[in-house]
């Protein structure tokens, strides 16, 4: 078995400074298909020009071409965070965000039929105006097909009120249109922030919700959807920072990938490292096999993606370096053999 590895998959520079938010997807020929958002104008804040660009690798993520655009900047400011989904009917969904200004932030879908050769005109998943934050690797397609976009609207509702909800859009006809979730979910603080969700066995989807209170909370769905619990911690402390979640093919044991700064307590610095990984065999009900993908206390880790090849998991996530003008945030690509979350 081929060991671990990680490296730099897309280098920053100070023209391009951050390439950030990934995602993975196998082509019908084997080809690997790597996306994330390229910051190629100088600048690293959210708003900065951005794009869409795209890697191949023909050996299983060892070694990878030469970039490429996947998408041009369509926005008014940038085009940003990635998720692919191949559908059951074996088309390719790309879904990413569509910035336009501080109010105007819009999940949109472009779907091919033709391995990413092509992709159709976009469609808008997030109908209401606002400001939709969904992060990359996070659209879900369930086992009955629905499509799952899990999103956070970030509005001014009064001074005192500004943090993000969460709200889920639904579609059941491979993304052609779109509902919204009866469920609004708010929070304390800053709010619910980049949600994340999983489908349990049981048929409820398990929703996770960076939050800024110090823990990982979630809500559970039995309606494939529609309406949500209330949420609540989690148990698992975390700081500002979005966590993933997602199930094992081969085992059949839910995943979870954060930053466990507060392992040591609550008092320790919330810090965006490590980046830690943690299997439940129960549903997310308790955690266990904790090991550290990155532990550099120099540097950030934050925003995974996580695609099953195989039998490895190939993790992509931006490594901020946190220092220097500009600061530069590049794009690592890791590679494990499953077994590796299973040892001690």
């Amino acid at each position: 078995m081929t060991p671990e590895f990680g490296y730099i998959v897309a280098q920053s520079t100070p023209e391009n400074p951050r390439n950030t938010e990934g995602d993975i997807i196998e082509l019908r020929d084997g080809t690997l298909l790597l996306a994330w958002s390229d910051f190629y104008a100088g600048g690293m804040p959210d708003h900065a020009p951005a794009r869409i660009s795209a890697k191949a690798s023909h050996d299983r993520g060892k070694t990878w071409g030469e970039r490429f655009t996947l998408l041009e900047n369509e926005g008014l400011q940038n085009v940003m965070s990635v998720s692919f989904v191949r559908l059951h009917s074996g088309d390719i969904l790309l879904f990413y965000l569509r910035k336009n200004g501080p109010d105007d932030l819009q999940a949109m879908v472009r779907r091919s039929s033709d391995e990413l050769t092509t992709l159709s005109d976009p469609v808008r998943c997030t109908l209401d105006e606002g400001y939709w934050v969904v992060n990359n690797a996070r659209v879900v397609q369930l086992c009955d097909g629905r499509l799952i976009v899990p999103a956070a609207l970030h509005r001014q509702i009064t001074a005192a009120e500004s943090g993000g909800r969460a709200i889920v859009w639904l579609s059941d006809d491979e993304g052609r249109t779109w509902a919204r979730s009866e469920s609004e979910l708010p929070l304390p603080g800053r709010g619910a922030m980049e949600p994340g969700v999983v489908e349990l066995c049981d048929g409820r989807l398990l929703m996770i919700i960076r939050t800024s209170l110090g823990q990982i909370y979630r809500s559970f769905s039995a309606d494939r959807g529609v309406t949500w619990s209330d949420a609540e911690p989690m148990g698992i402390g975390a700081p500002v920072a979005p966590s993933t979640i997602v199930r094992i093919p081969s085992t059949g044991d839910l995943l979870l990938i954060w930053n466990d700064c507060f392992r040591d307590g609550p008092d320790a610095p919330a810090a965006r490292t490590p980046l830690t990984a943690a299997i439940s065999r129960d549903e997310g009900e308790t955690w266990e096999h904790l090991r550290d993908l990155e532990s550099d206390p120099s540097l950030w880790y934050a925003y995974t993606s996580v695609t099953f090849v195989d039998d490895r998991a190939l993790l992509t996530y931006w490594v901020d370096e946190r220092v220097g003008d500009p600061r530069l945030l590049h794009l690592k690509l890791r590679s494990v053999p499953v077994s590796w979350f299973y040892q001690a």
